[in-house]
């Protein structure tokens, strides 16, 4: 009876595992068809990492190795329709069916990314059967042994050295271009105390945000290149900034006050630039950068002027009252945030106090990109409800991190 017993605890545990694996793989094709369609259009967000980190409340590294091995699992297509083939379908096509672990499908993912593609539908055949009736670790051995029939020189050992003969590099240098797919590289050398100033600058910038809209899991390398755009909107903003051609600093944008006001469509950033019309609505809102509008045939309706759309003393009485960015959970202070619009003035809303909520950069674009709303209560104060898909109550919520005014309302 006891032995009775535990074979049917077994199985039951077997048939639970069998639909855990697939409805792994299942989400993990279910991502992978969000990715194809644009999670940026499907849910606001820069990537199907980032929104299975706030679905899933998992890691960042956790999400990332999700969409790593549903992108190696999953055919898919680009935006554009172009088909992205997977490293290894039939392995997909098993996972679904909830026959293999996850050590099992990254063990036979690892392999299949260095067999060369003209070998990999027998690889990966000999792989999958053999993962029948053996562990991961046996299976990886047989990968090991695959590999090196394929490849038995190796991979060549890397016997340079070191150049120790490199002339000494001037002390401050630094280097700013932009490729032709839109982004800059920046490269540099600094003199120890100038790299101790831009650290110790960098450094406060670039602590975790504390927010409602779920935890932070940037890396430091994405946390340090966020402060470094926010240490540029700062030094935008000193009235200390010298003139150029009589102007204080500022990029120009372009676009067209149909697109504009729909968020579809391009425009033009500076000079050789390319934006969405959807993230120049965010920078129309209040930002160092100037918005000409265009009528239908490229006439210009509107030559925006720097801070025309929140002037200081509405920008006073906003620091006033939201203490900082407003967004639940946010610590953003003042200097770093930016007026919103809850109703865009493209789209007739008023620039007043009444329709004006102070957010930090990066919850400005999450609030334009995805289902979070925001609303002026009826004390004044402003309040936000969260997309259906975090809350299904949507009940509001607001900042309590931020010091009150010392002093009775």
């Amino acid at each position: 009876m006891w032995k009775a017993d535990a074979v049917a605890l077994a199985d039951r545990i077997s048939a639970l595992l069998t639909v855990v694996r697939s409805a792994e793989a299942e989400i993990g094709a279910l991502l992978m068809e969000i990715e194809s369609r644009g999670v940026m259009e499907l849910f606001g967000y820069r990537s199907v990492g980032r929104l299975f980190e706030h679905l899933a409340d998992v890691p960042k590294a956790a999400a990332e190795n999700v969409v790593k091995r549903a992108r190696a699992l999953t055919s898919s297509r680009n935006l554009d329709g172009t088909p992205i083939p997977a490293v290894a379908p039939t392995t997909g096509a098993a996972a679904l069916d909830g026959r293999l672990s996850t050590p099992m499908i990254d063990t036979i993912v690892g392999v299949m990314t260095q067999v060369p593609p003209e070998h990999r539908d027998n690889a990966e055949r000999d792989l999958l059967s053999f993962a029948e009736e053996a562990g991961h670790k046996q299976v990886a051995a047989l990968g090991a042994r695959i590999l090196a029939h394929l490849d038995p020189d190796g991979t060549e050992p890397d016997t340079t050295e070191p150049d120790t003969t490199e002339p000494a590099t001037p002390s401050r240098e630094l280097s700013l271009r932009r490729k032709r797919s839109g982004v800059w590289e920046l490269q540099g050398r600094f003199d120890d105390e100038t790299g101790a100033r831009a650290s110790a600058l960098l450094d406060s910038l670039a602590e975790r945000r504390r927010a409602d809209d779920g935890p932070d899991f940037r890396s430091p390398q994405e946390r340090y290149g966020d402060a470094f755009s926010d240490a540029i909107d700062l030094a935008l903003n000193s009235p200390d900034l010298p003139m150029q051609a009589g102007e204080r600093a500022h990029v120009m944008v372009a676009v067209s006050l149909e697109d504009l006001k729909s968020g579809v469509g391009q425009a033009t950033l500076g000079d050789t630039g390319r934006i969405s019309a959807a993230e120049a609505r965010i920078h129309a809102c209040d930002c160092q950068i100037i918005p000409a509008v265009l009528g239908g045939k490229g006439e210009p309706l509107d030559l925006g002027r720097l801070r025309r759309l929140v002037s200081p003393g509405l920008r006073r009485a906003l620091y006033l009252r939201d203490r900082g960015c407003a967004f639940p959970g946010c610590h953003r202070p003042p200097r770093h945030c930016q007026g919103h619009h809850i109703r865009h003035w493209a789209d007739g809303g008023p620039t007043e106090l009444g329709n004006l909520v102070l957010m930090c950069g990066h919850h400005h674009r999450l609030l334009h990109r995805s289902g979070w709303q925001v609303r002026i209560a009826a004390d004044g104060l402003p309040e936000f409800f969260p997309p259906v898909f975090l809350d299904r109550r949507r009940k509001p919520r607001r900042n309590n991190l931020h010091e009150p005014l010392p002093f009775a309302a």
